[in-house]
């Protein structure tokens, strides 16, 4: 099932009244609704499952935070989560996750802990956190790194690969 934001335009009844005992207006609310998707969520292609790729900025790397679009948030990870898993972030809730580092196949590493986390940026509705600090200290993610990510629904748990490393030119 697809998960979408609707605008609650309308007050019920209940709310008209109640905006009106406290001498309020009603305020226009943002709730989240699963709809029948016409097509299956798209499983991970096992040759190149990487459905979120990114370059990494100076800001995710400092902070250790992250920042992924509402598009990529909505289409490839609350497609799989339940209403009530999507709610607890948008909510601004810390979701505690487990990521899967496999950027060396043979030797994948797991990360669970107080850094590692996925919740709504503070600062923008349109914008959610991967809390990652750990994983880009110990896999010396640097700014311009292109690293992959996607949801895997078998196992509830992000798989993380660092694609490609920023190559820095050098002026002879």
């Amino acid at each position: 099932m697809k998960k979408t934001l609707f605008f609650n335009l309308i007050p019920s009844k209940a709310e008209e009244d109640a905006a009106k005992a406290t001498n309020t207006q009603f305020q226009v609310s943002r709730v989240l609704v699963e709809i029948r998707d016409l097509y299956p969520p798209p499983l991970p292609d096992p040759n190149n499952p990487w459905q979120i790729r990114k370059r990494t900025t100076p800001n995710d790397v400092a902070t250790g935070r992250l920042v992924l679009s509402y598009n990529d948030t909505f289409e490839h990870i609350f497609r799989h989560w339940t209403v009530d898993m999507a709610n607890f972030v948008l909510y601004g809730n810390k979701a505690p996750v487990v990521v899967w580092d496999v950027t060396e196949d043979t030797n994948p590493l797991r990360y669970r802990s107080d850094n590692v986390y996925f919740e709504k940026a503070s600062n923008a509705d349109d914008f959610f956190v991967l809390g990652w600090l750990d994983l880009a200290r110990t896999r010396l993610v640097n700014p311009g790194d292109e690293v992959g990510l996607y949801w895997d629904p078998r196992s509830g748990s992000f798989h993380f690969k660092l694609l490609n490393r920023e190559t820095q030119s050098v002026n002879p």
